[in-house]
């Protein structure tokens, strides 16, 4: 019996040495990366003007992207409750009798190829423009109402290829003196905001880049004011990892400083912007409230931004630690 004991403890006595190294391992290198992390921050601190000038740009490259991309979503959001349905508005000759137009627009709804006919007389005309306009007063000046009655269509076919031919046909029809299809400044306020968020995608690409670039100037700079302290390190047996931690957490903190201040700017533009912004959806009748980065965003741009301060250390150091060996000239 006390033979087959004997191998059954061992196991159990190794197994649970073992998981004691692991986690004395473990808290040994959770506390070695918060030890270096602290020190990395601190030699921020201890070169703030050339830390703040490099923050600053980091902080202006990354801002940009983030006002864009937040302007965008607001101009989106703007835009959404417009009813893109094509319509064509046809505005009748002043000089028709209210009679003759309603007759007109009674024709017009035995065409085929429309699917609903709505119209607005000169005096309803003339409330809505004393109503929703700031002009109103314009109209004191006329001894009779000068607008005319216009009649709004939907066609039946949304096809960009039939909506121009039907607007000719509809603009030549007696009595009317301009046909205005409505769908055509949606389609290319949206084709514009197309552009301009294929633009945004561009510039960040492009912005990104520079905080790579100017991350791994900065830790290369580091890298070569510290060379005898690598070479030291590495002769008495530091790992390439021990010695490249410290750049990367300098990185990181680049990065996530640099994000943080990227933040504040575009919260600044916001504010900037909001009463403009709401301005312009006043004049469309839009209920609209300005919107920034909420906490998704926020905490994107930040993770973005720590990120391209990891990649851009570790490009730099993974590049001029190896050129860095003890016993070079």
């Amino acid at each position: 019996m006390a033979k087959k004991e004997i191998p059954a403890q061992a196991p159990r006595r190794g197994a649970q040495q073992h998981r004691i190294g692991f986690a004395d391992r473990s808290r040994s290198w959770r506390r070695h990366h918060v030890q270096v992390a602290k020190q990395a921050l601190v030699r921020l601190k201890q070169t703030p003007v050339a830390s703040l000038m490099t923050l600053a740009v980091l902080a202006i490259a990354l801002a940009l992207p983030g006002f864009l991309f937040t302007a965008l979503n607001n101009l989106q959001a703007l835009t959404s409750g417009w009813d893109p349905e094509p319509r064509i508005a046809l505005y009748m000759r002043t000089e028709l009798s209210d009679q003759t137009i309603d007759s007109f627009s009674r024709e017009l709804l035995l065409r085929e190829d429309l699917s609903s006919v709505e119209l607005i007389s000169r005096d309803k005309g003339l409330e809505d423009f004393r109503r929703y306009t700031a002009f109103a007063d314009l109209l004191d000046h006329f001894d009779h109402n000068p607008l005319p009655a216009v009649i709004m269509v939907t066609p039946l076919s949304t096809d960009p290829t039939t909506l121009s031919p039907l607007q000719a046909e509809l603009q030549a029809l007696p009595g009317v003196s301009e046909a205005q299809l409505d769908m055509e400044w949606v389609q290319r306020l949206n084709a514009i905001i197309a552009l301009a968020e294929r633009g945004s995608y561009v510039l960040g690409g492009l912005l990104a880049l520079a905080v790579l670039l100017v991350v791994g100037n900065t830790v290369r700079m580091t890298i070569e004011s510290r060379r005898d302290e690598i070479i030291v390190s590495k002769l008495v047996g530091a790992t390439d990892a021990w010695v490249r931690r410290p750049f990367l957490y300098s990185g990181f903190w680049y990065g996530l400083i640099g994000g943080l201040l990227a933040w504040v700017l575009v919260q600044l533009a916001l504010l900037m912007v909001t009463a403009p912004a709401q301005a312009l959806a006043d004049l469309y009748l839009n209920r609209f409230e300005v919107s920034g980065l909420g906490l998704v965003g926020t905490f994107s741009m930040l993770g973005a931004a720590a990120l391209l301060g990891l990649i851009g250390s570790w490009l730099a150091v993974t590049r001029h630690l190896n050129e860095i060996e003890p016993g070079e000239s």
